[in-house]
């Protein structure tokens, strides 16, 4: 007997009714729970080898975690606003303005309502956000590639060399849970939620500019090709005004997109009595964008076994982008990538913190990801990952109890 007779001999239930938002989202939830399992899993063993070796060391665990390097300036933020500056002897600036609001605003919210001091609720924001972040790398991987393929994504994003700053009081956490999270809704059709996403993102890092181009791209690729597809007769409706109307949603999304990065700079620029001050706080952070130059008088700089190493590394992450273009992943999520990165390499700042910065650049795991399930077994792929994850875990414990910032 087939499948579609045993079917139609099967008396019906009762008609199910619409699902209401809430039970969609335990629905998403359930089909995540793996990914979100294997994430954690990796964190805690992060955390595990990291408390261990401070604790061999005689150091306070807590302290690299909520107390040290930009935690401190999202801290001091978050109990006496904007306005903190520090001169460095070498007579450069570096004021509090370098650091957008919307992780001390929620530090400042959740230590009014809790009894978690300024640190513990960055904690409580980054590792929240951690598992947000995961479940909407994994909502991504799993729609463009499958269920399987989104889970060994959340993975790899938990294991990234750098993972260990998703287990700090920084914003690395909360900036990629809107990023896929706003990617997701882009590959659903969301526009108008991809956009107030977006603008959360443009209050938490700079690299919202990432986001904003995706958006920004994808909807003008999408109106061009349906304004030629109509002009030449291919039923899409003449004219620019049609096209538009029928992509309202997008053009709204689109154009919420930049307003949180936007409304930041404008601050700055009211406050500091200047239209360009933004640029030009990032620039006394040396954070201003030279097209490469500091990244190659660093590797110019190393020895040359370091300088080949690292060479090395950049090739791999280039190939790493050749794949991703390969695998034709959709625009939206491309573009996002590869502006991370380039933003990423052509900036002037400390050249430690490039790894970080490229994160939450999780779609160039995405060839990784779908390789790994070429493997025969299961077995083998969950032994690559613990290998990955304590590798990433003794990592990040020798770097947080290293005198350097991430």
């Amino acid at each position: 007997m087939s499948d579609h007779q045993l079917r139609t001999r099967t008396p019906a239930g009762p008609a199910p009714g619409p699902r209401t938002p809430g039970s969609r989202a335990a629905v998403a939830l359930r089909a995540a729970a793996p990914a979100l399992a294997v994430y954690a899993a990796a964190r805690a063993l992060g955390l595990l080898v990291f408390w261990a070796a401070a604790s061999a060391a005689g150091k306070d665990p807590l302290g690299p975690l909520s107390g040290r390097w930009d935690s401190v300036w999202y801290q001091r933020i978050a109990e006496n606003g904007y306005g903190y500056t520090v001169t460095l002897p070498d007579g450069s600036v570096h004021a509090d303005l370098a650091f957008f609001p919307l992780l001390p605003a929620l530090e400042r919210g959740l230590s009014e309502v809790t009894p978690l001091t300024l640190g513990g609720a960055g904690l409580l924001v980054a590792w929240t956000a951690g598992l947000v972040a995961a479940w909407g790398v994994f909502a991504v991987g799993a729609h463009l590639y499958g269920r399987r393929t989104g889970v060994v994504l959340a993975a790899l994003w938990g294991v990234y060399p750098t993972a260990f700053v998703q287990s700090m009081a920084y914003t690395e956490t909360l900036f990629t849970a809107l990023a896929a999270w706003a990617l997701y809704a882009v590959l659903k059709g969301r526009w108008i939620v991809a956009g107030a996403l977006t603008v959360l993102a443009g209050l938490t890092r700079p690299t919202a500019a990432a986001l904003i181009a995706a958006l920004a791209i994808t909807a003008a690729v999408t109106l061009v090709r349906e304004y030629r597809a109509g002009d030449s007769g291919g039923g899409g409706g003449g004219g620019i005004g049609p096209v538009l109307r029928r992509h309202a949603r997008m053009v709204a999304g689109v154009a919420l997109a930049p307003l949180g990065w936007l409304a930041y700079v404008v601050f700055v620029a009211v406050r500091e009595g200047s239209p360009f001050a933004y640029f030009d706080v990032q620039a006394q952070w040396g954070n201003n964008i030279d097209g490469g130059r500091a990244l190659a008088a660093f590797i110019a700089g190393l020895p040359w076994p370091a300088a080949l190493g690292l060479c090395a590394a950049l090739g791999l992450l280039g190939w790493l982008v050749v794949l991703c273009v390969r695998q034709r992943q959709p625009l939206p999520v491309l573009v996002y990538a590869l502006t991370i990165v380039v933003i990423s390499l052509i900036g002037a700042g400390y050249f430690g913190s490039r790894p970080r910065l490229m994160m939450p650049a999780f779609p160039l795991l995405l060839p990784p990801a779908v390789a790994l399930l070429r493997l025969r077994t299961t077995g083998r792929t969950a032994v690559v990952l613990a290998v990955l994850a304590c590798a990433s875990a003794g990592y990040g414990a020798w770097t947080l109890l290293g005198a350097g910032p991430p």
